[in-house]
């Protein structure tokens, strides 16, 4: 597989980008500094591509957390409704199990092709409490093994100030569902 790199000015473009936000949304991680982040994704370009694959989807990837013991940065895609990438099933099983109308793809295999993961319902809940998102749209989040096993997959939105968990066929897709990341650096 060939090194997914950008270029110094898309780099410097998706730089500036990510500083703004960081700057705009100080809620979504007190006490954390731009410059320890900056440094930790210059040295990771493959994060890099990552980060710009999520905004290119209109994700609008945030820092969300530093982990204290490890330094590991999670940055979440926080855009208000569900990113661009949307239309999918769940996985390949699923999506190979579509005899007709199969859509463009499914979300484990974009997410992995974006260098990413989908949030987990515990990565989806904590995205909630540091915002309103997913008011109109919906948004696949990992499922157990044993729901998969059985066919299903659980998916998220907001509606009534209330953070909901739902299932349905992982072979389903529409208009309004979509995926959100996670890049651990």
């Amino acid at each position: 597989m060939a090194k997914k790199n950008l270029s110094k000015e898309q780099k410097e473009i998706l730089l500036e980008t990510l500083r703004t936000r960081f700057s705009k949304n100080m809620s979504r991680h007190k006490n954390m500094e731009w410059n320890q982040i900056e440094k930790k994704l210059l040295e990771n370009p493959e994060k890099l591509w990552s980060l710009n694959e999520m905004e290119i989807t209109e994700g609008e990837p945030d820092v969300v957390s530093i982990d204290i013991t490890s330094s590991e940065i999670l940055f979440f895609d926080c855009s208000p409704e569900s990113p661009k990438r949307r239309s999918l099933c769940y996985d390949y099983q699923a999506w190979n199990s579509r005899k007709a109308n199969k859509p463009e793809g499914n979300a484990i295999d974009k997410a992995a092709e974006m260098g990413i993961e989908i949030l987990t319902e515990e990565q989806y809940r904590k995205l909630q409490e540091l915002g309103k998102f997913d008011l109109k749209t919906s948004s696949w989040v990992q499922t157990p093994e044993k729901i998969r096993q059985m066919g299903g997959a659980v998916f998220c939105d907001r509606r009534y100030d209330t953070v909901f968990l739902y299932h349905n066929g992982a072979e389903s897709y529409y208009a309004a569902r979509g995926f959100r990341g996670c890049l651990k650096i």
